[in-house]
């Protein structure tokens, strides 16, 4: 009986080199589903409920998510993806906004590629979508660096924090 070809498509070749090729990143490993469709291989998000594309911001952003509700214990009804918000007119995405225990926001996160640098101007860029949603605390990663903020309103102050803030 022929059961076809025993040799791998190029396709799932290059799908499986894709795989191997993913940055270990600095948050702890999870089980991820991966499919590809349209050439484009996508990476299923638990709080979006649908297979997502996997872009390098994606993957980290992805660990992020794991990172919350596996080792910080965040339950999955106070964390938005994508959080929409409107600065100046224009529409915005925050990729992760925290939500304290009566709902109110507590923290923002900015997920980068692995091969952005993190540097002021991207801190600017949360500090931005802060003068909206008026958090305590930011933090930027971009999977391998993550800066943790305390944003003080009344002394128009931010402090550098070490550690992940209890929320």
């Amino acid at each position: 009986m022929y059961l076809g070809s025993q040799f791998p498509t190029i396709s799932s070749l290059l799908f499986m080199n894709f795989i191997n090729n993913l940055p270990v990143l600095n948050f702890p490993a999870f089980e991820f589903k991966l499919k590809e469709e349209q050439q484009r291989t996508q990476i299923y998000d638990v709080f979006r409920n649908k297979f997502v594309i996997l872009t390098p911001e994606e993957w980290v952003r992805q660990h992020v998510l794991h990172y919350l509700i596996n080792n910080q214990k965040i339950a999955k009804n106070r964390i938005a993806v994508e959080y929409a918000l409107k600065l100046n007119g224009q529409q915005k995405r925050a990729d992760i906004l925290i939500f304290g225990k009566s709902m109110e926001p507590l923290l923002i996160i900015e997920c980068k590629s692995t091969d952005i640098k993190i540097s002021p101007s991207i801190f600017d860029q949360a500090a931005r979508y802060n003068l909206v949603l008026k958090v305590p605390y930011l933090i930027i990663t971009n999977g391998f660096a993550m800066h943790i903020a305390s944003v003080n309103f009344e002394t128009q102050t931010t402090e550098l924090l070490q550690e992940f803030p209890l929320i």
